[in-house]
């Protein structure tokens, strides 16, 4: 398994595990308004998602497609960060977590659209537009829920506290992106994004979350029990039905 496969199979199993996700709240959202965006934000995600997952394919040279990788890899093939994976929630937990990803990913194409490799530096530059949306989306939730009523700010406090400990894996730098030139090691992105975050948190009132526990190990094939489930789902029809077309 090549690094470069590696890397952008990262990146798009990140898109496409928060693009399951965020779809979950379409007809489920507060307000009819919401149910659009979020899903306008999914579509976002699941474009990303798409593009990485092809080129992945593409680089593996194995015959593979998107499709392939979406529908036809087992729980631990999967490489993304646990952050993703997480179930919703309620609505304050949705947008704490929209919140720090979109905050993260943001940081990290807009760094990697300097990439020396054409294809990664593409999809960066489409999608850090479509990620300052959603940074937008949920800062403006975040504050409006946090400087709310006592119970929108209590629910908001409590989605941040709990998803603070799937944070520091956005960070983790190991030796394959140390290795590849062409990726961006995330450690570096670290204190901006607790900058930008910590902001947004002491705007809306709540306290900055404190956690000595950190999870880890998305990006070695290592996730909490919802991933299994998540993958149930989304690979259901795909693999009832292997090979279809409509």
């Amino acid at each position: 398994m090549s690094d470069l496969f590696r890397y952008a199979l990262r990146l798009g199993d990140d898109a496409l595990i928060a693009a399951q996700r965020t779809a979950e709240w379409i007809a489920a959202a507060p307000q009819l308004e919401e149910d659009v965006a979020l899903g306008n934000i999914g579509l976002d995600q699941l474009g990303q998602a798409r593009s990485l997952l092809q080129y992945a394919a593409e680089v593996e040279g194995a015959g593979r497609t998107e499709d392939d990788l979406a529908y036809f890899r087992d729980e631990r093939d999967f490489l993304n960060v646990q952050l993703c994976e997480l179930p919703n929630g309620d609505f304050g937990h949705a947008m704490a977590r929209l919140l720090y990803f979109a905050t993260y990913q943001h940081l990290l194409y807009d760094v990697l659209r300097g990439s020396a490799d054409e294809m990664l530096a593409g999809v960066a530059g489409k999608a850090v537009k479509e990620v300052a949306y959603h940074v937008d989306h949920a800062t403006q939730w975040v504050l409006r829920l946090g400087d709310g009523t006592e119970e929108s700010h209590r629910r908001m406090q409590a989605g941040l506290d709990a998803l603070w400990p799937y944070t520091a894996e956005l960070f983790a730098t190991d030796s394959l992106v140390q290795r590849l030139d062409v990726a961006v090691d995330p450690a570096g992105l670290e204190e901006e994004w607790l900058r930008r975050v910590h902001a947004v948190i002491d705007e809306s009132t709540c306290e900055r979350p404190a956690s000595a526990y950190q999870h880890g190990g998305g990006r070695e094939g290592k996730h909490t029990e919802h991933l299994g489930y998540l993958l149930a789902e989304l690979q259901h029809v795909a693999r009832s039905h292997p090979g279809a077309t409509w």
